[in-house]
């Protein structure tokens, strides 16, 4: 099974999402080849010490999106690791449901750039993500296992 098939079985229900996805509470709501995107409740067990989203869940869930993203474009034989991310914080979040939205913007022989918008219910752009993300390929000697 590929990396977009197997996304797509996830987003089904057919194959248990991530770790973090289980731990954060997101799931995928949308596939295609270089785009993903996944919806996460935000709410109070999220928030930081005063009061508001941690800022490092809306990282893991841009970093999710667009790696899901990437992931989607790779051949069998490929992995990736992301190596660069940065990320805009536009307006506070509460409890509200995040739509993270990945997509490739250009994938070359051995990394590619990603970017990621985070909407709130009401769809107002509360975060902007790019990564940079690197492909690492079974006969490079790679000592990673995919799950």
């Amino acid at each position: 099974m590929n990396q977009l098939e197997g996304l797509k079985k996830m987003m089904k229900g057919e194959i248990p999402d991530a770790p973090i996805a289980q731990l954060l509470g997101f799931k995928i709501t949308g596939v295609e080849e270089g785009r993903v995107t996944i919806e996460m409740k935000a709410e109070e067990r999220h928030h930081n010490p005063m009061g508001t989203l941690h800022g490092g869940v809306l990282g893991d869930i841009a970093d999710a999106a667009m790696g899901y993203a990437f992931g989607s474009t790779l051949a069998d034989d490929e992995l990736f690791t992301t190596v660069e991310l940065k990320l805009n914080f536009l307006k506070p979040v509460w409890d509200t449901v995040l739509r993270a939205e990945g997509r490739l913007i250009k994938k070359g022989s051995t990394m590619g750039l990603l970017e990621c918008h985070i909407y709130d219910e009401k769809g107002s752009l509360v975060a902007h993500s790019t990564s940079t993300c690197m492909i690492i390929r079974e006969k490079d000697g790679n000592k990673r296992v995919r799950r």
